[in-house]
């Protein structure tokens, strides 16, 4: 037997109220920003910043609104940094300040390599000021999180914030990464030799956001963290006082690289 013919009834009919020329046209701007986003990363500064006024990021600001500590953040539109390298690698080893200036400076990072207030519109609106941060502590959060910072763990940095805040950039690039991952293997993952080919799967990146996903709603909020205020903690007792499940193991992690480990070590 033959299924009923569907009908525009049973399905599919809010498609033309969706599919718009004019929302197809951002969609494949923002796409396009996203799939640039590896080689460059202000491709996802840029993304973020023409989100601001959107609905995604209304769902934003009321998930943030919840917390009292990231209201008065906003309100108070506090900047981040500048760091000084030297000073933060002159503190303890195992401490976040130490940590976190020393795996820069391995990889050869700029510690204050994030967008400028002046990016965002001077910090103008509540989503500007929520961008500006969020970009601002992302390689922090690679620190407190063991996530590495490059494409093995990348996706699973993001989705901390995805899943505490539904920041819409980045939720924005999740989704992206799964679909051009989707389009541009043709192999199992189980079949593929090498880590770089696996990351380049959508069940890789799956897997990035899952783990990424889960250690953020496990963690007590991190966006109100004034991170400045804690680089003279211990990394280790840092996390287990925000509830954070660091990921140690594996290509994904920082921590598992051995030329980060022996600059840490040094």
């Amino acid at each position: 037997m033959h299924p009923p013919p569907r009908t525009a009834a049973m399905g599919f009919r809010y498609l033309d109220r969706i599919a718009t020329e004019d929302n197809i046209h951002a969609f494949l701007e923002l796409a396009d920003l996203a799939a640039g986003a590896g080689a460059s990363a202000n491709n996802v500064f840029l993304l973020s910043h023409r989100l601001r006024q959107s609905k995604p990021m209304q769902v934003c600001r009321a998930l943030l609104g919840r917390n009292p500590e990231a209201v008065a953040l906003i309100e108070q539109r506090r900047l981040s940094g500048p760091y000084d390298a030297a000073a933060l690698k002159a503190l303890p080893k195992g401490t976040l300040g130490h940590t976190y200036a020393t795996v820069l400076e391995a990889m050869g990072y700029d510690i204050n390599f994030f967008p400028k207030p002046e990016f965002y519109a001077n910090l103008e609106s509540d989503a500007d000021y929520i961008n500006y941060r969020v970009y601002a502590t992302h390689d922090i959060h690679h620190i407190v999180s063991g996530f590495s910072l490059d494409n093995f763990g990348e996706l699973g940095v993001i989705s901390l914030s995805v899943a505490q805040f539904a920041h819409p950039g980045l939720a924005f690039t999740d989704l992206m990464a799964l679909l051009l991952n989707w389009f541009r293997n043709d192999t199992p993952i189980d079949e593929l030799e090498t880590p770089a080919e696996q990351a380049r799967t959508a069940g890789y990146a799956f897997g990035m956001i899952s783990k990424g996903l889960h250690i953020g709603a496990e963690a007590r909020p991190l966006f109100p963290v004034i991170w400045e205020e804690r680089m003279e903690q211990n990394l280790e007792e840092l996390r287990a006082e925000l509830g954070i499940e660091a990921v140690t193991e594996g290509t994904c992690s920082w921590q598992a690289n051995p030329a980060l480990v022996a600059a840490l070590a040094a």
